[in-house]
């Protein structure tokens, strides 16, 4: 979360608070009272809400995908598959479902309790932080407040200040289309988080990398806020012997080159063995020319780096083993060009640290045996991917790893389902989000039961001194389970 300079987009406004310029304590004061009030808690309210945020998108795409172009260089169609369609599609379904995700849950009940009444009420927990990332200004930063709102939470929002005219646009139309007293944008760099983050939340979403993670989590432990932490990582790709190299060169180049390879989400490196290295290697070269032309760098479809700091650590890891393909490099346009390494050891920097650029090691072992070993003895991945015509590997790669994600024989394409969670585990982060998981992170589950005020005689059982026969009868009661009252 460091303020860079970067080039191009439009200055981040320079300030610790909301554009109103109210100071970030009487903002959260003032969100609460609202909270306080029941102002979020209707139905009615939630859907207005999330039909605010539809509006925003609707009314403001064509400035929505400048901004993005002018920060990572993506075209009108990459902003719309990769950040706005994603959010409408997740806006679509909160409404479409919100009553029914709002509704109490029934849970089965012993014969102890038949006569009670048992549920889940799902209740807002509050006042919530969302801390996004620049990588995908829009999606990942919207993408939770869709869950945030239709929970029925007030909102502080902390949009990244790297994506400066994503930033800008977030910060300054936003607002206007949600209820003021329930939500509020607060900019700034790692000073100004840092001073939010002294704030007592109760919940805090957080999206970036595990060493800022760590910090969030500290600061949110002495409130004892309940966080969700969604980190990045290295993630493998294992490629069999036993598939087709250019289908494999195919899916990993799209996916690993995507909004320039930084991607949380993305193959970070590949293992295969020497023999399918030496049949993927052209294959590769063939899928990045058919893609994004001889010269990549014309291509509309190939981002750039987000700014001169990232481009200079990039840069550095272009040492690392032997460049086979690209290699190829302009500063002044923040420029990478896509980049496969070979040769690579496991000891160097680009096998150190999450990559989160367009450049692909590839790193040989024998067999699946072996890259299940290399990636056990790393931290668990975001994401895991495995390339084999046999479905016996890669049901072993599934049972005999962990991760936030599994794929087999294809990209990240599971980030488009809201019907699957995205989350990492370990290093790679902690709790859930999209779609229905989404409700659910930013609800607190409360357990109900609900007995009846009479019936006292029935209960006389359940009361000391403890005889014999009304042991056996509470611990029969207590084993037995009954349906569900609906």
């Amino acid at each position: 979360m460091s303020r860079d300079e970067g080039k191009g987009g439009v200055e981040a406004p320079e300030s610790e608070s909301t554009l109103g310029m109210e100071p970030v304590a009487d903002t959260l004061r003032r969100l609460r009272e609202a909270f306080s009030a029941g102002r979020t808690q209707a139905a009615g309210f939630r859907a207005s809400q999330l039909e605010g945020l539809s509006s925003f998108l609707q009314d403001n795409r064509q400035l929505l995908q400048d901004a993005l172009a002018q920060d990572l260089h993506k075209s009108a169609f990459m902003s719309d598959i990769s950040e706005l369609i994603l959010i409408q599609n997740e806006v679509d379904l909160a409404l479409q479902n919100l009553r029914s995700w709002m509704k109490d849950e029934p849970v089965a009940t012993s014969l102890l309790t038949k006569l009670s009444s048992a549920f889940i009420r799902k209740e807002p927990f509050g006042l919530v932080l969302i801390i996004s990332p620049w990588n995908y200004p829009m999606n990942l930063t919207l993408m939770p407040l869709v869950g945030a709102l239709a929970a029925g939470n007030c909102v502080v929002l902390k949009p990244s200040e790297v994506s400066k005219s994503s930033e800008k646009v977030l910060a300054e139309v936003l607002p206007r289309y949600l209820d003021q007293s329930c939500f509020a944008m607060v900019l700034g760099g790692p000073e100004e988080t840092g001073r939010l983050l002294e704030n007592k939340f109760d919940y805090i979403l957080f999206t970036g990398s595990p060493r800022v993670g760590k910090i969030v989590m500290a600061a949110a432990a002495k409130h004892l806020t309940p966080v969700t932490l969604e980190l990045g990582g290295k993630n493998p790709c294992y490629v069999d012997d036993d598939c087709d190299p250019q289908t494999v060169a195919n899916r990993v180049v799209c996916f690993r080159y995507f909004n320039s390879g930084q991607t949380c989400v993305a193959p970070d490196y590949v293992l295969c063995s020497p023999e399918m290295q030496e049949r993927l290697l052209p294959a590769l070269q063939g899928a990045i020319a058919r893609f994004f032309g001889n010269d990549p760098r014309g291509s509309p479809d190939l981002g750039r780096i987000i700014n001169e700091k990232q481009f200079q650590r990039l840069q550095g890891l272009l040492g690392c083993g032997r460049v086979a393909i690209g290699g190829q490099n302009d500063e002044r346009e923040r420029y990478i060009a896509p980049t496969v390494l070979v040769d690579v050891q496991e000891t160097e920097p680009v096998m150190q640290e999450e990559i989160f650029g367009p450049i692909l090691p590839i790193v040989n072992v024998r067999g699946p045996d072996e890259a299940i070993d290399f990636i056990n003895r790393r931290e668990k991945p975001l994401a895991l991917y495995v390339f084999s015509n046999s479905s016996q590997v890669v049901n072993q790669m599934l049972e005999r790893t962990s991760s936030g994600s599994f794929v087999g024989n294809e990209g990240f394409t599971y980030f488009t389902l809201p019907s699957l969670p995205l989350g990492g585990i370990g290093h790679s982060g902690m709790g859930r989000y999209h779609g229905k998981f989404s409700f659910d992170t930013f609800s607190h589950h409360r357990a109900c039961l609900l007995s009846h005020p009479g019936l006292e005689k029935l209960n006389e059982i359940r009361y000391p001194p403890y005889t014999d026969w009304n042991k056996k009868l509470i611990t029969w009661a207590l084993s037995s389970q009954s349906c569900t009252l609906l």
